[in-house]
């Protein structure tokens, strides 16, 4: 396979349910983003990342695998017994596996509709932006308690990183792979914090607003209660804020006679 215009990536863990019907959205919509992006139907790739699922999510993609030259697998091989490392690890991972220029990501539980990203790439295109966020703010009934912890949430961000990203915790992205290769993925919980990262590094970040489905098989896996995700969070901020300071130019040149 030659290298894809566009790579798709999305962890999972213990999404047998799910699995089928995301290669079978991904598949439809990966000639249009090729398309869009100068290319062939042909010049995109699926990754899953399999995050040390416990059920048949493994054996289920590897089934459809045979008529479907853009889908690969990836297998986490350290992650906790019985559990996946964790949404950082498995994009660190996926994002080094993959060969496109452009990446996008979205989560495997289906929330995340797919046929969002040829608008990202078009606002991209037409903003001459390096990053689209998604926003699933107007799409989501959240209650009484998440919305109070999500504006809770912006505010220490937006004092303690100068981020004014709306909805961090969406998935659906689209980005260039310097972008992803640059973030610090192996520590957990850093990927929420992506786009303000990509800020920082003077890349160009929209934001769009996109779909949010609810889930129709199986149990969250990546999420946790806004209790248990405040503080964790909290310490996240101040972590981006510690990069950020120390974080040192690596551009350089081959000086020769």
């Amino acid at each position: 396979m030659t290298e894809p215009r566009i790579s798709l990536i999305a962890p999972a863990h213990n999404e047998e349910d799910n699995v089928p019907r995301l290669i079978e959205e991904v598949g439809r919509i990966g000639p249009v983003l090729a398309n869009r992006l100068g290319g062939s139907d042909l010049d995109f790739e699926f990754v899953l990342v399999d995050d040390g699922s416990t059920d048949s999510t493994r054996a289920r993609a590897v089934a459809l695998q045979a008529e479907r030259p853009w889908l690969r697998i990836i297998a986490m091989t350290r992650t906790p017994p019985g559990k996946g490392g964790g949404q950082s690890a498995a994009f660190h991972a996926g994002f080094r596996a993959c060969r496109g220029r452009w990446i996008a990501v979205l989560d495997a539980d289906l929330q995340n509709d797919p046929a969002d990203l040829p608008a990202m790439i078009d606002l991209m295109q037409r903003e001459h932006a390096d990053m689209v966020q998604g926003d699933r703010s107007a799409n989501r009934r959240d209650n009484l308690v998440r919305r109070v912890g999500s504006i809770v949430g912006r505010r220490f961000r937006g004092w303690i990183l100068g981020d004014t990203i709306r909805d961090t915790g969406c998935s659906l992205r689209l980005m260039k792979k310097e972008i992803a290769l640059a973030v610090p993925l192996e520590f957990r919980g850093i990927h929420r914090f992506i786009p303000v990262t990509a800020r920082h590094l003077g890349f160009k970040v929209v934001e769009m607003p996109v779909t949010h489905r609810p889930r129709i098989a199986g149990e969250t896996k990546y999420g946790m209660g806004v209790l248990t995700r405040a503080m964790p969070g909290l310490i996240d901020c101040f972590a981006v804020r510690w990069m950020k300071s120390r974080r040192r130019p690596t551009d350089s040149i081959e000086v020769t006679r």
